[in-house]
């Protein structure tokens, strides 16, 4: 199974109005850091140019201003390679996302070592990559330094905090090819606020919104919109800063938590107020090199923390993957409508955007069509491990490829099997937590099956050398089959060969595609 890229060559189309409640000086990128982007390439330069200069007298345009991106590394600097040449690949991040990168990125023949930082003890113990836990990832100077010295060909930066905060601006600065956003063209997740107003832009589909810092406001809005509705966190919040609200009440408490309380910090100190869309809900990701986007396979999450989808929403309780909701027709549609109207948008506002786009989808009941709840620019988690099962192309040389503005020359193959991921959390998770607790029989689990991967987020070693937990989300149990059933089958098995008393997981995971699959078939 194989997928090509889509290119953005073609006309931009721009929204016909704008929102009238939007305020007159609305540049979206004011307070971050610029100090490198990804300027329109030489083809789209007549084009945005005069796309600009509109908005500039309308008062409506996104502006970042930034120096070039420098693609091509110096082999003096680092240590960069050519296609037929195997690299060093250093991870950043310490999650179940960095563990499913660091597994593929193992297994990929251009590939001859994977380092992550920090990583984990999992990680670690498991042979998909060496761990470095004293490098300062939050140190540019740091992490550059130790690219030079190990001759790291490529960077691959997992977790949003150090795109926001700009590590692949002066990586890239300095000639080390870096898979990720600039922290301006990161903004799409920084920001909720950036997003939207992108979308309004670019007419890319999405919920009616309105964006507020004042909690009296937000809460006249809402008795005006009425229930259920959605408060959002502007910023960045762990996955957590999201309340789906049945009722005024909740509404109102979410946002006196956000606005008032300062539960999330600055983060918080904005929140968008958005229309509830009805029907189900998709993750969709895409590679981009700038100018090209390359489709991945779907996925499907499980975003509340209970059985039945019921509980607040957490990181992720479980995905699979394909997800049967996803078919071609969507995924070309998604592609025409989101995607690449996003690529176009962020080229024409000088600020290409290069990593991997994650569309969190809803699939309305009504129309049947997709529309944007958010983007991500980093994969997903847990919907990375599920991808990773099933990747067969080589993800180094992908990346490296993506780097370099080269995507329109690659394609995918992916296993034609079904991949299901179930998330181990700690008893408290997505609230608090007790730290320390010991899990036993991870070996055991995994060798239920050839076809099943213990993935690692939250795990640490004490002083006695046991394994414990010390995250929310602590283990991904992953497994692939030729069906919904098997892969289900093999996970759930696995889970259960776990000892972990502290620990809890939702058995109901893939009960959509179960579904999905029962309805196809139904005479």
């Amino acid at each position: 199974m194989a997928c090509a890229a889509y290119s953005i060559r073609g006309p931009l189309m721009l929204a016909a109005r704008h929102r009238t409640d939007l305020p007159a000086n609305n540049d979206l990128c004011i307070g971050l850091k610029s100090s490198v982007s990804y300027p329109v390439a030489q083809r789209w330069s007549s084009d945005s140019s005069s796309v600009v200069m509109q908005h500039v007298t309308s008062h409506r345009h996104l502006i970042v201003r930034a120096s070039a991106r420098n693609s091509k590394a110096s082999a003096t600097e680092v240590g960069t390679a050519s296609s037929d040449e195997r690299i060093t690949v250093l991870v950043i991040g310490g999650g179940g996302r960095e563990h499913a990168l660091c597994y593929a990125l193992n297994r990929s023949p251009s590939c001859s070592a994977v380092l992550c930082a920090p990583g984990n003890a999992g990680i670690a113990q498991s042979g998909d990559a060496t761990c470095i836990l004293d490098l300062d990832i939050s140190s540019s100077a740091d992490v550059i330094s130790f690219c030079r010295k190990r001759g790291v060909g490529m960077v691959v930066v997992g977790s949003e905090a150090p795109l926001v905060a700009g590590l692949v601006n002066d990586l890239v600065k300095v000639g080390i090819p870096t898979f990720g956003p600039s922290s301006e063209a990161a903004a799409l997740e920084g920001s909720k606020d950036f997003m939207k107003k992108l979308c309004d832009k670019y007419n890319i589909p999405t919920a009616k919104y309105r964006t507020f810092m004042d909690a009296v406001e937000a809460k006249q809005y809402v008795k005006q919109e009425g229930a259920p509705i959605v408060v959002k966190v502007d910023g960045l919040a762990a996955g957590k800063g999201v309340v789906v609200a049945m009722t005024l009440d909740e509404a109102f408490e979410a946002i006196d938590s956000m606005l008032v309380e300062g539960s999330f910090g600055s983060a918080g100190s904005r929140v968008i107020i958005e229309e509830f869309l009805e029907g189900e809900e998709a993750s969709f990701f895409a590679l981009v090199d700038g100018e090209n986007a390359l489709p991945l396979e779907s996925a499907q999450d499980h975003k509340r923390v209970g059985d039945g989808d019921v509980g607040p929403n957490t990181g992720g309780m479980g995905a699979y993957s394909p997800a049967p909701i996803v078919t071609d027709e969507l995924k070309r549609i998604v592609m025409e409508s989101i995607i690449i109207p996003t690529v176009k948008g962020m080229a024409a506002e000088g600020c290409k955007f290069v990593g991997v786009l994650y569309a969190g989808l809803m699939i309305e009941k009504k129309s049947g069509l997709p529309k944007l709840i958010e983007y991500n620019v980093r994969f997903g988690d847990p919907e990375c491990q599920v991808l990773m099962m099933r990747l067969e192309s080589d993800l180094a040389q992908v990346l490296l490829s993506a780097c370099q503005g080269g995507l329109s020359n690659v394609s995918l193959t992916w296993s034609p099997e079904m991949a299901m991921v179930v998330v181990m959390a700690n008893q408290g998770y997505p609230g608090s937590y007790k730290k320390g607790t010991v899990i036993k029989n991870l070996d055991r689990a995994e060798e239920a099956s050839p076809a099943v991967k213990i993935f690692h987020a939250g795990t640490a070693l004490d002083e006695d050398g046991n394994l414990v937990a010390v995250g929310g989300r602590v283990l991904g149990v992953t497994a692939k089959g030729k069906d919904i059933e098997e892969a289900m089958a093999r996970a759930y098995n696995a889970v259960h060969a776990i000892d972990w008393p502290e620990g809890f997981f939702r058995r109901d995971i893939g009960w959509r595609a179960l579904w999905h699959k029962q309805v196809a078939n139904y005479p």
